[in-house]
């Protein structure tokens, strides 16, 4: 029960207002103004007043709110980012109407617009980092998504980690090595070359987890040529790569918003570069200074270059490998499997023999005579003979050239250009059961 209803309710009982003042703890005079109020509004005076102004002659007008509200549902239904730093981007670029952010919040809260998070992790506890300068660091990342008819499709996207534009943005049914390789070429065409890259450790994007102590793909080399720095996050940290993590939520939600779906890799490629000329030109981000469009932030400064001189990182590595029948030896170099000649076919062209080989003796079988049965009995079955089986062809060139191997010279020189073997000196070669093992040091 309140104080008010008490302090009522003790003077209408008898008691004078002085004596229920001390009793209560209260002044006389806003007793006194209560019993007032309870003779003209009745009941109404046992809960207190609201405080709010009669009038407010700053408030915000109705107009306002309800262009407020109606940006609020355009952006959501698009499928873009309705929060309050964005609308208040859209009333001061699109409608010359400034409003601060809290403003904003207060009038989506009244409306109920907005969806409490209290469990969401502040902002604050997140050490952000950015690149100083545009194409000093690009991201790249794919992730999937799931046509109207059913069919999984890839998209693989190529962020500034500086402006947050989006550099490339293209669907694939599966993300390959050529097909990234690919992708940051043509986004080299357009942008200029990047001081570094950032990746996770996918396959496509790196071999230093692949195990088998294989060579660089095919972006690793390209990146190495280009004496681009290759940076990579630490497996199970996707915070790292957040910025092109969270980029990758936008065009799916704003994907999911549009009322046609669809349905060949063709159409969502269509969708995507709508979405990608919005994202870039039109839309601002909020994690830019002064809400700026990604490519006004690109714009903005000098685009860096690459400066690291990765000539000395030849990722040098010894392969152990066997000559074939046609006398070559297999190694794979930037993805491409290559086929060296290191003899002539040693069936046509074997080398020279080291010597005569001491003929085998020969053994012939005795057989003794027996005299002749009475009784004819028959024999029992005898397991067929067997034709002993000859050495292969790599057997016996092993064990026939043993001593020409052995001096041959024990060293390998392979000189690379670019992608292509130019030149390929002898090879370290050893004799084995089944042909001549060769050892080979390419980078």
């Amino acid at each position: 029960m309140s104080k008010r209803r008490l302090v009522i309710i003790a003077v209408l009982a008898g008691s004078s207002q002085s004596e229920v003042a001390r009793t209560y703890g209260v002044s006389q005079s806003w007793i006194s103004r209560l019993m007032a109020r309870y003779a003209a509004e009745g009941e109404s005076a046992f809960e207190p007043r609201s405080r709010r102004p009669r009038t407010s002659p700053r408030a915000t007008p109705p107009q306002t709110v309800e262009l407020v509200l109606r940006l609020r549902r355009q952006l959501a239904d698009s499928g873009l980012d309705a929060g309050a730093d964005t609308i208040g981007w859209h009333l001061t670029h699109r409608h010359q109407l400034t409003l601060s952010r809290a403003t904003i919040h207060r009038i989506l809260t009244r409306a109920g617009a907005v969806t409490p998070e209290p469990a969401k992790r502040p902002k604050a506890s997140y050490l952000r980092f950015a690149a100083e300068q545009p194409n000093e660091t690009w991201q790249s990342d794919f992730t999937h998504y799931r046509l109207a008819t059913g069919a999984d499709t890839e998209i693989i996207t190529g962020l500034d980690d500086h402006s947050r534009l989006a550099l490339h943005v293209s669907a694939h049914a599966r993300i390959t090595g050529p097909i990234v390789l690919a992708t940051f070429r043509s986004a080299y065409e357009v942008h200029g070359y990047p001081a570094s890259t950032l990746t996770d450790n996918g396959t496509v994007y790196t071999n230093r987890f692949a195990g088998g102590g294989g060579g660089r793909n095919h972006l690793e080399h390209e990146l190495r040529r280009l004496h681009i720095r290759q940076k990579n996050s630490r497996p199970n940290h996707p915070t790292t790569c957040g910025k092109v993590e969270r980029f990758q939520q936008t065009p799916k939600k704003w994907l999911a918003a549009q009322a046609v779906q669809p349905t060949t890799i063709a159409a969502l490629q269509t969708l995507i570069d709508l979405f990608v000329d919005a994202y870039n030109d039109d839309r601002p981000h909020r994690s830019l200074p002064h809400r700026a469009t990604p490519a006004t932030a690109y714009a903005a400064r000098p685009k860096a270059t690459p400066g690291a001189d990765r000539s000395r990182n030849t990722h040098d590595r010894v392969r152990t490998d066997k000559i074939d029948k046609t006398g070559c030896v297999a190694l794979r170099l930037a993805g491409s499997l290559h086929h060296i000649g290191i003899w002539p076919d040693p069936r046509r062209n074997p080398p020279p023999a080291a010597g005569p080989s001491p003929a085998r003796p020969r053994h012939r079988r005795r057989h003794r005579r027996t005299p002749p049965r009475a009784h004819h009995r028959p024999r029992p079955r005898l397991p067929a003979h067997r034709t002993p089986t000859r050495a292969s062809p790599e057997k016996a060139v092993a064990q026939t050239h043993e001593s020409w191997v052995r001096a041959m010279p024990m060293s390998c020189d392979i000189t690379t250009v670019g992608n292509t073997i130019t030149t390929v000196g002898p090879v370290g070669i050893e004799p084995t059961t089944r042909g001549l093992k060769v050892r080979c040091s390419a980078n």
